[in-house]
């Protein structure tokens, strides 16, 4: 049995399972290709890969931490389950009307996101209930039970159910569910009330078919996996990420796996997050690029943009409002169809096309000589001397040059008369591109200068683009921290245990009954300790309330902090001030004579984060810093291969210090630095790429 805590970490991505684990101030690291038809047979090679590495048994193992993007997946490629939903008597129609707005005004032709649910099954029963939850009209049982032929007639495999004004008062939904549980009792059954409590009718279904959409598949594969690891001999806790960065009990992602949407790309934000704290950085722009997807996030002072709705599945890249709205706590983020596995083509117009469709784990890639003949980014990584072909992703995959060649100039060169090379080259430039103006588009949405920032990038693809990404987006800085290839594993083991509650409950400060306000907020702190101390135990909880606050007759809310004690009918000054506070702070002023109100609170309960006994990134005190080999690296600038010394990352010490062009190898991904940036190791052991003209200007 082994004297220090083992921790254990494990993202499941759509081309690559990563695998993290710490001992003793020890990591280890593992990529293995994901298994799309069984994920759980990827995780558990995964999984014994990295213990037989390490000399631990499943016994040793303290604790189990899990991410996916098979829920995203699922839903971006509507491969989830069939599903209905029940609605208030005529209000079927609610989830395709949306917000009645056009989200591209000047489009004639414009494509609307299609709902998870068609027509024919969104299904009305007949009740309804007013905005204080009180009946206007009692539910009609009889309307309920004829569905239940229905549910057999067209093979239903979950249901979701989204009455009207459902957040301030369940009743008729949890009657509903009863009787359909009691008629089918394998039916999976989602509420709207208890999967996002909250006013907005639209985004509430919208939220509740998402989690009913995945549900069936997200249950049995945490429950098979579940089962796997305890054959195994894991008797530690198993613990999911949630898309708002927090760790959550497994009954509680089983029964709300919509939360766990954004998981995987979660983890990377707190990884960036604790690598900025320890290099004392302030903003810094977070770029993690896996085999599938690119995400890119805002990080500053510290803490990573936060939101409680955002979209997946957008109809048009980088377009707000093309997407399906899924209501949640999540790290705000942009992700785009742009992974080493991302399919090139030629389009209608002769165009270089890159993404959002994927190669995936199988096929993958043409170079991966799995039958695949797709040309990817990672075949024109391979053409450009980024990538070599031995060892690729800790020799979990044996690339082929040649097919990624062929694959190249059959995709693209032939198209457009260029040869592998420079059919590379436009493959590589377009998605780079892709990226780079995602980011733009980001950080002018929430009105950051993009290139004030230091990049830290992670991902197995991550370090091969970020020099090029860092050069179009004008940023001096790149950060390749330890451990680059599985990012977001290692950022799970940095994730506190947390859960966030919300509830829609209209108060107006001018009328405030802080004896209400105390029972709601007491009655979600409850549901919010409850499942942290499973986890966690009850010691060093801390606990956050906020307030989203409106002046009446406005349509959005802005988040106002809410003490944590008691209130008193003097907290309603209180409020106030901290919403005028807010609100001069984000529009320059504040409106006399208008009359602040409450419309939903949160409480998050959160465990104290967990402190890694790693040694400082394993940095060498001390080497030659020799370099192993040469490689040919193709220079986008002057379009021509130049030699580019070859370094083992695990053979550099803080007193390495080379300019570009180089290339730095280490087990599951590669660094690429050009000529136009040098390469240092910082006391921490990350990878410090500076641009050589902004560094001999502050020398």
């Amino acid at each position: 049995m082994i004297e220090k805590k083992a921790r254990m970490a494990v993202d499941v991505g759509g081309t690559f399972t990563d695998v993290a684990l710490e001992y003793g101030g020890t990591q280890v690291t593992t990529k293995v290709l994901t298994t799309p038809a069984s994920p759980e047979l990827g995780v558990l090679s995964g999984i014994t890969k990295a213990l037989d590495e390490s000399g631990l048994t499943p016994s040793d193992i303290d604790i189990l931490i899990h991410g996916t993007t098979l829920a995203t997946n699922a839903l971006i490629e509507r491969k989830g389950a069939k599903i209905a939903l029940i609605t208030t008597e005529g209000l079927r129609d609610s989830v395709e009307m949306a917000q009645e707005n056009r989200f591209d005004q000047y489009d004639i032709n414009i494509d609307r996101p299609t709902p998870l649910v068609p027509r024919y099954l969104r299904w009305g029963v007949r009740e309804r209930l007013n905005v204080h939850g009180q009946a206007l009209i009692p539910l009609a049982e009889d309307s309920v039970t004829a569905l239940i032929d229905n549910i057999d007639k067209f093979e239903i495999a979950a249901i979701a159910i989204g009455l009207i004004h459902s957040y301030a008062n369940p009743m008729h939904e949890e009657r509903v569910a009863e009787i359909l549980s009691k008629a089918r009792p394998e039916l999976s059954i989602t509420l709207s009330s208890e999967v996002c409590p909250e006013i907005r009718e639209y985004e509430r279904q919208s939220t509740a078919s998402a989690n009913a959409y995945v549900q069936p598949m997200m249950s049995r594969y945490l429950g098979e996996l579940d089962s796997q690891l305890a054959k195994l001999g894991f008797n530690c806790p198993f613990l999911l990420m949630t898309s708002g960065g927090g760790l959550t009990t497994l009954e509680t992602a089983i029964k709300f796996p919509v939360r766990l949407v954004e998981s995987g790309p979660a983890g990377g934000a707190i990884l960036a997050t604790e690598i900025a704290k320890e290099c004392g950085i302030d903003d810094v722009l977070s770029f993690d690029m896996g085999g599938t997807t690119a995400k890119i996030c805002l990080i500053d002072n510290h803490s990573p943009q936060m939101t409680r709705t955002f979209e997946v599945a957008r109809v048009y890249r980088n377009l707000k409002g093309s997407g399906l709205p899924v209501r949640i706590p999540a790290i705000e983020m942009v992700e785009i169809g742009a992974g080493g596995g991302s399919i090139a083509k030629i389009d209608n117009m002769n165009r270089i096309t890159v993404g959002p469709e994927s190669a995936g784990a199988n096929p993958g890639p043409a170079s991966y000589g799995q039958g695949g003949s797709d040309a990817t980014v990672t075949d024109a990584d391979v053409v450009l001397g980024r990538i070599d072909p031995e060892g690729f992703a800790g020799g979990a995959v044996d690339l082929q040059p040649e097919l990624a060649t062929q694959a190249l100039e059959t995709a693209v060169g032939k198209g457009m008369a260029l040869d592998s090379t420079f059919s590379a080259f436009g493959v590589s430039e377009i998605v780079d591109e892709n990226m780079a103006n995602a980011a733009r588009v980001h950080a002018i949405e929430w009105g950051k200068d993009i290139s004030a920032r230091s990049m830290i990038a992670f991902g197995g693809a991550a370090p091969l683009h970020a020099v090029r990404l860092a050069e179009k987006l004008n940023i001096d800085q790149v950060i390749i921290p330890a451990g680059a290839g599985v990012g977001s594993a290692i950022g799970f083991l940095r994730a506190p245990i947390s859960y966030e509650v919300v509830r829609s409950r209209f108060v107006s400060l001018s009328d405030f009954d802080s004896k209400i306000v105390n029972e709601l907020l007491d009655e979600m702190s409850t549901e919010a300790r409850e499942i942290v101390s499973s986890g966690a135990g009850s010691d060093g909880l801390i606990e956050h309330r906020l307030a989203y606050m409106r002046y009446h007759g406005q349509g959005h809310e802005i988040v106002v902090p809410v003490p944590v004690r008691q209130l008193t009918y003097s907290d309603a000054e209180t409020l106030r001030q901290a919403f005028e506070s807010e609100y001069s702070r984000l529009y320059g002023r504040s409106v006399p004579g208008q009359q602040p109100e409450v419309l939903s609170w949160t409480l998050s309960v959160t465990a104290p984060k967990p402190k890694s006994e790693l040694s400082q990134g394993n940095v060498v005190e001390k080497s030659n810093g020799s370099a192993v080999g040469k490689r040919q690296l193709f220079d986008p600038e002057t379009s021509k291969f130049l030699e580019a010394e070859v370094y083992n990352r695990c053979d550099l010490s803080i007193e390495f210090d080379v300019p570009g062009p180089a290339i730095v190898v280490e087990s599951q991904t590669t660094t690429i630095v050009s000529k136009e940036y040098s390469i240092s190791v910082n006391d921490h052991g990350h990878l410090i790429l500076s641009r050589q003209s902004s560094k001999g200007a502050s020398e």
